[in-house]
């Protein structure tokens, strides 16, 4: 498929990276790009050789919300008879092998929102993160209402959702809406460390993981850890647990072959 609105490579065979490509909209997040997005993670998942996937941006913007000037003029009518949003933006939620956000500059509104739907962020020291929709007399509408506050917390969310104030990397770091922040110009590099680590590993085990921690966020705790334990439970039927357990007590490394 031929995309003009994001760049897609891969790395070492193994990391599908899609980066967003509207510069001069600072990545500004329209339902074409979007179409494009989901289409290419669609293409990476189901391509048996690729283990984890990238989405980044530029080093000025990951994405700097959505695509104003395309909605601007919509009405109720508009915007609920075509589920704008909704429609393709949740795409990325079908994907069942891991997605790394690799976010340097501006993620706002829904670039925050998109970093939000990967399975974890990676961010350059100049990254900034907010939710500034109230100024424009909406709210978030791609889950920054939901997704927020389960990684920050109520009162950061709320305050951030009230007063479109701006989270810079080092605080995203410490509320728990990133899982580590690096140099701008090692943004990539550690980035590409990440998934290629996760890569090493049995791609069942992968989707397995990234499976259970999110149905924390969907179920209480009781049903959380059940599924938790049927999920342990059938990867013992798998040759990749018999290989990594017999490496392991045979001081070797494993060669996981997702089956």
């Amino acid at each position: 498929m031929a995309y003009e609105l994001i760049e897609v490579s891969t790395e070492a065979g193994k990391v599908g990276i899609v980066r967003l490509n509207r510069p001069k909209q600072l990545n500004a997040l329209n339902e074409a790009l979007m179409d494009e997005l989901g289409a290419a993670l669609k293409a990476f998942d189901a391509d048996e050789a690729i283990g984890c996937m990238i989405v980044t941006g530029s080093e000025k913007a990951f994405a700097a919300g959505a695509d104003i000037g395309a909605m601007a003029q919509y009405s109720f009518a508009d915007a609920y008879g075509r589920d704008y949003i909704t429609r393709n933006w949740e795409t990325i939620r079908s994907i069942r092998k891991p997605v790394i956000a690799a976010v340097s500059g501006f993620a706002l509104g829904g670039g925050c929102e998109l970093a939000m739907m990967c399975d974890f962020i990676i961010a350059a020291d100049n990254a900034k993160f907010g939710q500034p929709e109230i100024k424009l007399g909406i709210i978030p509408g791609a889950g920054g209402t939901q997704r927020l506050p389960r990684a920050v917390g109520k009162s950061k969310a709320m305050d951030m959702a009230l007063t479109a104030r701006m989270m810079d990397a080092q605080e995203a770091e410490r509320a728990g809406l990133v899982s580590r922040v690096v140099a701008v110009d090692k943004l990539m590099e550690e980035t590409l460390g990440a998934a290629l680590t996760i890569c090493e590993f049995s791609q069942i085990a992968t989707m397995a993981a990234k499976e259970s921690v999110n149905r924390a966020f969907e179920s209480g705790l009781s049903d959380g850890v059940m599924f938790e334990r049927r999920l342990f439970h059938a990867l013992f039927a798998t040759a990749d647990q018999k290989e990594g357990m017999d490496a392991f007590v045979n001081k070797r490394k494993p060669s996981f072959k997702n089956r």
